[in-house]
């Protein structure tokens, strides 16, 4: 005998909807009736798959960054402190950008101004973002040489200037203005990076 009945969603396309709508609208602006109407599921069953409306935001976060918020990591990747820079901003620009996604970036905005009880989600960004310096602060600790920064640099500083520059980046998009334009800004930034000397 067959087991249960088979589901009648698809889970990946429910996740990635119900990023979508968080993106857009943010935690607090996204309503059950909301979740329900994108995701294509009744509130009981959206329940029972993926949890409260806070878990579900949880998943969704952690999808956006395994997907459209994945930048950080190929900045990780690059050889030189200041190709790190470079690849970190433009790769954001093109990420805040998205011919097919919200403009903004929902780290950023996802919970930015909520209600107390919703603090628990702002505190949950507020520990990416901060866990997002510290990956950056390491990575330009681990360079040397002619790979590296002047001696002397903050590298705490560094890394969170480039998120901050980042997080600016990802407001303007979502205000309109054009990837162009925010590439332009990135290549200024990348122009005041600190170098070495020798």
């Amino acid at each position: 005998m067959p087991g249960g009945r088979p589901r009648s969603y698809d889970p990946e396309l429910a996740l990635n909807a119900a990023m979508l709508t968080f993106w857009t609208q943010g935690y607090e602006g996204t309503a059950m009736s909301h979740l329900t109407a994108a995701m294509g599921m009744s509130a009981p069953s959206i329940y029972a798959a993926f949890g409260d409306k806070e878990t579900l935001f949880r998943t969704v976060v952690e999808r956006y960054m395994a997907g459209p918020g994945a930048y950080m990591q190929a900045a990780l990747d690059q050889p030189t402190a200041e190709a790190l820079a470079r690849t970190f901003l433009h790769s954001a620009v093109e990420a805040v950008t998205g011919d097919r996604t919200p403009h903004g970036c929902l780290i950023v905005q996802g919970a930015l101004a909520v209600s107390p009880r919703s603090a628990s989600v702002r505190e949950y960004l507020t520990r990416l973002r901060e866990d997002g310096v510290k990956s950056l602060a390491d990575r330009l600790r681990s360079f040397s040489g002619a790979d590296g920064l002047p001696p002397g640099s903050d590298l705490s500083a560094l890394a969170r200037l480039l998120v901050t520059v980042v997080q600016g980046l990802a407001v303007q998009a979502a205000s309109g203005v054009p990837r162009e334009t925010l590439h332009t800004i990135a290549d200024q930034m990348v122009t005041c990076w600190p170098r070495r000397a020798d």
